[in-house]
């Protein structure tokens, strides 16, 4: 069973207004996005789920769908602040996303196979679909509690603007995922890739060490897992307008009670994406130089 692609793409229009961050960077005006789908086509993945907000499910459908569906099925669905479980309401003043594990439990209908979930606005890379595509492919049908992860080298992750973000992974002998710790400010520090702890002092880590991009492979059990934990979590955190249920948040819990496991799969994929502005023109001549190499054709759909 060929596995699914599920794409986190609630986020957008909220930070630039309409789709406007859906920006043709590509030589034929191609998004990010459309670099991700083609990647996850050649990857062997069978469907598209899209994950929107229901506001701007009709430009989504004309600007976005509409390129894919010659070529992959698709299928959309909404992530709302007030789909909550029986017995919660959204608190006054909420308008905050619920965070990208509530983005993933409204996929539990429409996938029953396994499935990888990204970013819509992160370039991943060939490589990355490629080594997630085969794991997930390979399962054992019915497999369950068998996750993975792709683990990019933090070196190949960085901006050239500034300080970024990344979830710091540390793996066991067997390549399975025993901790992610976020780190919010990762740049090189006089060459070495450095990240600053909680005393304020940076920290020098080696170029290969694997970092979470957000592009995770799960079955479908997850989901149940994803729904029972939502109810503790809001138990404590209803109140709380800005609490955010996390991917990470679940994931170490079910590593850490021996529920399941995540193998981190290594990729040499180069992620990039536009977290400053100035990384615009930059993403741009990337893509730019994998086309002119042949990595990728000029005009994708």
């Amino acid at each position: 069973m060929k596995p699914t692609l599920f794409v986190l793409a609630a986020g957008m229009g909220s930070r630039y207004g309409g789709l406007k961050q859906l920006d043709g960077l590509g030589p034929n005006g191609e998004t990010i996005m459309d670099y991700s789908i083609f990647d996850a086509i050649r990857g062997g993945f069978g469907k598209i789920v899209f994950v929107i907000r229901k506001d701007f499910e009709k430009d989504f459908r004309e600007k976005i769908i509409s390129k894919y569906e010659n070529h992959i099925p698709v299928e959309v669905v909404f992530q709302d602040i007030h789909n909550l479980p029986e017995g919660f309401t959204c608190p006054e003043g909420r308008v905050k996303p619920w965070g990208t594990n509530h983005a993933v439990l409204m996929g539990k209908d429409v996938i029953k196979e396994p499935f990888a979930v990204i970013n819509a606005d992160d370039f991943y890379g060939r490589d990355s679909f490629a080594v997630l595509g085969k794991y997930l492919s390979e399962l054992p049908e019915g497999s369950k509690n068998d996750y993975c992860m792709v683990g990019f080298r933090v070196g190949n992750t960085l901006s050239e603007s500034g300080a970024v973000a990344r979830g710091i992974c540390s793996t066991n002998d067997a390549g399975h995922l025993t901790t992610v710790v976020e780190r919010t400010e990762i740049m090189r520090v006089n060459g070495p890739v450095c990240y600053k702890d909680e005393n304020g002092e940076w920290v020098a880590v080696e170029d290969n060490t694997p970092v979470s991009m957000n592009m995770w492979g799960f079955t479908p059990d997850y989901f149940k897992y994803s729904e029972d934990y939502f109810v503790d979590f809001l138990k404590t955190n209803i109140s709380n307008i800005k609490a955010e249920f996390f991917i990470p948040l679940l994931v170490n819990k079910l590593i850490n009670d021996g529920t399941a496991t995540v193998k981190v799969l290594d990729t040499t994929s180069k992620w990039f994406g536009v977290t400053y502005a100035a990384d615009r023109q930059s993403v741009v001549d990337k893509i730019q130089a994998l086309v002119d190499a042949g990595e990728y054709p000029a005009k994708l759909f």
